[in-house]
């Protein structure tokens, strides 16, 4: 889809529609008096009220170039925020493209840099359909998006068509099948992405992990017949940092989770290929990063394996070492993700990251606390907490601070071995962080559990089914605003 921002008059606007925001019981903008009697009609009579997610239509508007005009609902205006903007741009996208509308404007003239951002985000958003593999598919999409605003919106809205168009790139990533991405293949589209952007790849096959002594991971991924990976992305500062900091990012890889030995249900395991989620956050991230260019370096991880029952696999009751070198009781195999995740927390302090921010489709019980609204989010460190809340609300990512008091400990408790992998079925997902905490150490550490929020089981107005790409725009906020 191709984006582009244009400084001129609503009448002057060339496009199969052009839509403008309006709140609840606010009255027409100057720009829209001659059209206040449809408006007045379509208030009383209750087609439109301006409430979010809203979208009336007139065709052929009398003196507008145009050959629709459209009027989004923003809410009540003291709630309205550019998380309200993203949504409302992304409802009028999918709306319209499937009414036949090939090139469509927003009005936003006169608004701030940040609903400029907002605005073409929610286009590209919205315009994201997960049909690549369905030739039948009758979704439509959209050919071109206009942001009309001022000439000074400008690098905001660049700011804001890198930051969509890398969230949708995590999205391509998690949709893809299992049989297509394989670690090996999620490597190599990292690869990719990285020369193109001018980022540092690396990648550690399984013979380097080997010798490294990365037992945790490799004990997820001995049961497939795919290797894993260990992809790492550096971006450096042109000009050196003024502080030392170093800020790793590590996320989740895991191409498709059977659970191991301790299998899962068949019902629902085909949506297991999004068990990568967090790891393909950080990749978007990465390439949003590159383009934006903070000014301290940043390192992402991403552990890549595949958990699979075969005669090799993993079994319950195995006790793995660690690269850190604490020994690992495996009492579930299906809590796999905490096992990538502390050897690339390990590799990350080696490689002298000071501040580790994690992501994972951790636990089903991060659901259960927090549905699909919030993510959970896990600390060590109250100054970095700060930080990635900030860069999360800044950003519309709704987030939640969850406990991880020393308490929690005992449930980690192991005859055999320094660790167990489970804690218990209560107070799941917080044994599960307190499990990769055990390894972060004294780092500054913050962990994000994705399992609610990275996957949409039903399509919403703004949204396709499918892949979120959350958390892509806080990690890069967090970055850009160190």
């Amino acid at each position: 889809m191709e984006t582009t921002l244009v400084s001129q008059s609503l009448d002057r606007v060339e496009a199969d529609a052009v839509v403008v925001l309006l709140f609840e019981e606010e009255t027409a903008p100057a720009e829209l008096k001659r059209f206040s009697p449809w408006l007045d009609e379509l208030r009383t009579s209750g087609e439109f009220t301006g409430k979010t997610g809203e979208l009336a239509v007139q065709h052929q508007p009398q003196g507008l170039k145009a050959k629709r005009l459209a009027v989004a609902g923003g809410g009540k205006k003291d709630k309205f925020d550019p998380a309200v903007l993203r949504r409302a741009v992304g409802t009028a996208v999918r709306a319209l493209k499937q009414k036949g509308v090939k090139k469509l404007a927003w009005w936003l003239a006169g608004t701030g840099d940040a609903d400029a951002e907002a605005a073409v985000e929610g286009a590209i958003l919205g315009n994201f359909e997960p049909d690549r593999h369905k030739p039948s598919s009758d979704a439509k999409s959209l050919e071109a998006f206009i942001l009309v605003a001022p000439e000074s919106a400008r690098p905001a809205f660049e700011r804001g068509k890198i930051l969509g168009e890398a969230q949708n790139f995590t999205r391509e990533l998690v949709n893809e099948p299992a049989n297509i991405m394989t670690p090996t293949l999620l490597a190599d589209r990292a690869r990719v992405m990285a020369t193109e952007v001018g980022l540092e790849f690396e990648m550690l096959d399984e013979s380097r992990m080997r010798q490294l002594g990365m037992g945790s991971l490799l004990g997820v991924s001995q049961g497939s017949a795919e290797p894993p990976a260990l992809i790492i992305i550096r971006y450096k500062p042109g000009t050196p940092a003024k502080t030392k900091d170093h800020l790793g990012l590590v996320g989740k890889g895991v191409t498709f989770d059977t659970g191991g030995v301790s299998i899962k249900p068949a019902d629902g395991m085909e949506k297991m290929k999004y068990d990568m989620a967090g790891g393909a956050a950080m990749l978007g991230a990465m390439r949003a990063i590159a383009q934006l260019k903070p000014s301290i370096p940043v390192t992402a991880l991403v552990p890549a394996v595949e958990n699979m029952v075969g005669s090799k696999a993993q079994r319950p009751g195995d006790i793995v070492t660690s690269l850190s070198g604490k020994t690992i009781e495996v009492l579930n195999t299906d809590a796999e993700g905490r096992l990538i995740l502390v050897d690339a927390i390990t590799y990350a302090q080696r490689l002298g990251c000071t501040h580790l921010v994690d992501a994972a489709t951790l636990t089903g019980a991060i659901v259960v606390a927090l549905g699909n609204v919030n993510i959970g989010v896990f600390t060590n460190n109250d100054a970095l907490l700060a930080r990635v809340l900030a860069a999360a609300k800044a950003e519309g990512e709704k987030s939640w601070h969850m406990p991880l008091d020393d308490d929690y400990k005992d449930l980690l408790k192991s005859a055999f071995a320094d660790l167990a992998n489970i804690g218990g079925r209560w107070g799941g997902a917080i044994s599960a962080a307190y499990f990769l905490k055990e390894f972060a150490g004294d780092t500054p550490w913050v962990h994000l559990d994705i399992a609610g929020t990275a996957w949409l089981d039903e399509s919403k107005p703004f949204l396709a089914k499918g892949p979120s790409g959350v958390a892509v725009r806080t990690f890069t906020r967090l970055a850009l605003d160190w």
